[in-house]
């Protein structure tokens, strides 16, 4: 993120949308008209779905399975379905009789599912849950399955439009060590006509990338080797994926500093979006749950200047350099253009193993944990890890380093670019420690293992955030914003390019707290520039609209936390925010998911306090 703007930098975008109509054609008259099928009115058929309404219309194996008891929590309200955890041989049951109307196109069952649990096996399913319609089983998950927070199901069920089913769940445990399932959320929606609606699933999910380079010199060029291994998620078979060349940017069609070359695993198809999205058509469909890996040579050259994927005289940044899979969903592939303004980035937590090759002159910090072993005459091979985040980044350059440790055990590297005094570096690593244990005692356990900051006073745009690692000014406010991105983007992800304000208003108001900064009479202030500037609205947007950018998603953004922190009451607001971070854990988070959680806190009906805020979405 680009918290302290030194300048404003016009940046040009040009995204054309492709509309693709389809017309029927129209039937000719007859004396004896068919009967036309019947309309589809979109309905919810799951009663009490959230078990906030006691337990009807639900049929539960015991008076225990909905409940609010200590030991688990709901992923919304404060009732849930709690299936097993007891440790011995048991079988738990809920179930509910659903009517699925016909006439209508779509029927997706979705719930919220937590599982945690006492086995250590990582290859033995000895608890199970199943999740079934009718006599129809839709999916098995088990002890292998178990998970920090709630993640969102989502089945197909358009098969039974038109029939009455059972809609159970069914829980079993072995004789020994306790596994929970917990539910809640529950929902079976219908809608649409006579075409269905695309998969809703964000896919290709759980991706892997290795990556192995090799630098020159002075660091500004890296070559080698990267994979990413991946599965479709979706119902919908994926034909292609596409690699977001993000920092290509940076530079020309015909003089790209990101290069990919020998494809393997598919083939290599059109650049577009100004050369940072690159096709690679599958060899054949990949079907719902199965996995592929491409693979492809990669080169990188590092431009100058002070920015997030620049050289700073001899001091290399190289963010969002390492190619990554773009996103499907119901939208379609997500290609947005690059902005210089902000964030365009969207992608799913992922796994990196990165080997960086390169001199003994050179620091490289980078995300995730690194090890440093040597390499061959006068070089050093750094292997960082990085389990569950976004990007990966690193720099690399004759850094000077001072490292500490957080009180609540995270491990601290400054590295200083000449120019920084010591004094200053030391302090910028006490802002670290401070910044990184409030924000984890608010949000949850940080889970990167190191932190590494690179501290540059040239960078014309504050600060930029990627898991693990960020680059920053000497600035208290600025670091501290920064590492609140640890939450606000790598943990709680967001598409950055459609609701920026879930990121940045969210860490600004982090910022603001662990600055102890109440934010009085901060909405007082706000002044809009027009009927169309919201709060939520996307880069594109803001590229049209530069001046405004910070002003509005920042500043207004954060103030409108601060009201509605002021609306629900100091200690709700940070149960809310805690609880929320811990149910998108590794996920992503939309505005409406958040307004939902917002309203199911409280009583008051947010309806007008969202309208005020222009909060739309």
């Amino acid at each position: 993120m680009r918290s302290t703007p030194h300048k404003s930098l016009a940046a040009a975008a040009c995204a054309v949308a492709a509309l693709a109509a389809v017309t029927l054609p129209s039937a000719q008259a007859s004396a004896a008209a068919p009967t036309a099928p019947a309309a589809c009115t979109p309905t919810q058929v799951v009663a009490n779905g959230d078990f906030e309404s006691g337990t009807s219309p639900w049929t539960q194996s015991s008076t225990s399975v909905i409940t609010n008891r200590a030991g688990e929590s709901a992923h919304g309200g404060t009732h849930f379905a709690w299936l097993n955890g007891v440790g011995s041989t048991h079988t738990d049951t809920l179930s509910q009789s659903v009517t699925i109307p016909s006439g209508c196109s779509t029927a997706t069952l979705t719930y919220w599912l937590h599982i945690d649990t006492a086995e250590t096996t990582t290859s033995t399913a000895y608890d199970k849950l199943t999740a079934k319609i009718g006599s129809t089983t839709l999916a098995t998950y088990s002890n292998l399955d178990k998970n920090t927070g709630y993640v969102q199901k989502s089945v197909d069920v358009s098969g039974f439009a038109g029939q009455t089913v059972t809609l159970a769940f069914t829980g079993t445990e072995d004789s020994s060590l306790k596994t929970s399932f917990v539910l809640d959320d529950v929902a079976l929606s219908t809608s649409g006509g006579t075409t269905p609606p695309a998969d809703s699933t964000r896919t290709p999910a759980a991706p892997a990338y290795t990556v192995n380079l090799t630098s020159n010199a002075s660091g500004t060029g890296w070559t080698g080797h990267e994979s990413a291994t991946f599965t479709n998620a979706s119902a919908t078979a994926l034909s292609e994926v596409y690699l977001r060349l993000w920092d290509n940017y940076h530079g020309t069609c015909s003089a790209m500093p990101i290069t990919v070359s020998n494809v393997t695993g598919g083939t290599a198809g059109a650049l577009s979006v100004g050369c940072t999205a690159l096709k690679i058509d599958l060899p054949a469909p990949l079907p719902q749950g199965q996995s592929a890996t491409i693979g492809f040579d990669l080169g990188i050259t590092v431009p100058d200047g002070a920015d997030r994927f620049g050289a700073d005289g001899a001091f290399n940044n190289i963010g969002n350099a390492l190619p990554v899979l773009a996103i499907r969903d119901a939208a379609g592939w997500h290609l947005d253009p690059y902005t210089n303004n902000g964030e365009s980035f969207y992608s799913l937590a992922a796994d990196f193993k990165v080997t960086l090759d390169h001199p003994n002159s050179l620091l490289v910090p980078a995300t995730g944990t690194s090890v440093d072993t040597p390499g061959s005459s006068g070089r050093t091979i750094t292997t960082a890890t990085a389990s569950k985040v976004r990007d990966f980044a690193w720099a690399a350059g004759p850094f000077s380093k001072i490292s500490g440790t957080s009180p609540a055990g995270t491990a601290i590297n400054i590295y200083s670019v000449s120019g920084i005094s010591s004094s200053s570096a030391q302090s910028m690593l006490a802002t670290a420690k401070s910044a990184v244990d409030t924000h984890a005692a608010r949000f949850g356990a940080y889970p990167y293992g190191e932190l590494d900051a690179v501290i540059d006073n040239n960078y014309w745009f504050g600060g930029m955030e990627y898991p693990g690692f960020v680059l920053d000014l000497v600035s208290t406010t600025a670091l501290t914003h920064e590492i609140g991105h640890q939450w606000w983007y790598g943990i709680v992800g967001d598409d950055e390019y459609n609701n920026p304000w879930l990121d940045e208003a969210f860490a600004d108001y982090s910022t603001d707290l662990a600055l102890n900064q109440t934010g009085t009479n901060c909405w007082n202030s706000v002044s809009w520039a027009s009927s169309s500037e919201k709060i939520t609205n996307s880069m594109a947007y803001w590229d049209a609209h530069s001046s405004r950018y910070s002003t509005v998603v920042y500043g207004y953004g954060k103030c409108a936390l601060h009201d509605l922190r002021r609306v629900l009451g100091d200690s709700v607001m940070a149960k809310l925010l805690k609880d929320y971070a811990t149910s998108h854990w590794y996920g992503v988070s939309t505005t409406a998911e958040f307004k939902a959680a917002a309203q199911a806190a409280t009583s008051t009906d947010l309806t007008s306090f969202w309208t005020q805020h222009r909060i739309d979405g």
